[in-house]
């Protein structure tokens, strides 16, 4: 079982940075892969990006060079650091884990909220 708890959200202008947290209960933290998501106003939770156990970085087109996921295995904490940061990434921002072999993210955190003001 991992738990998972975001924080870091908040009201940043147009072209800021802002930097999420996401702490993990457990031992084995680093066998995990580690994803962000969110989901705006009125739309469909979506894929920000993810950090696997090896280093193997994927991201939306939306975020690709804005923003960055990294992790630390000795705090069991990852990271989101968003840069260029637009109204349209507006948005809860859940962090999420699985095992590399599973298909599906199994555990949730309860999400930060970003605001991004014109």
């Amino acid at each position: 079982q991992v738990q998972l708890e975001e924080s870091g959200g908040g009201l940043v202008q147009a072209g800021g940075s802002l930097s999420l947290s996401c702490a993990a209960s457990g031992r084995t933290f680093s066998r995990y892969t580690m994803g962000w998501f969110r989901q705006a106003p009125g739309k469909e939770r979506e894929f920000v990006g993810s950090l696997w156990s090896d280093g193997v970085q994927f991201y939306a087109d939306s975020v690709k060079g804005r923003f960055t996921i990294s992790r630390d295995n000795a705090k069991n904490t990852v990271y989101l650091q968003m840069n260029s940061l637009k109204p349209e990434d507006t948005a809860v921002y859940y962090c999420a884990a699985k095992l590399q072999s599973r298909n599906a993210y199994e555990y949730w955190g309860q999400g930060t909220r970003v605001t991004v003001s014109s």
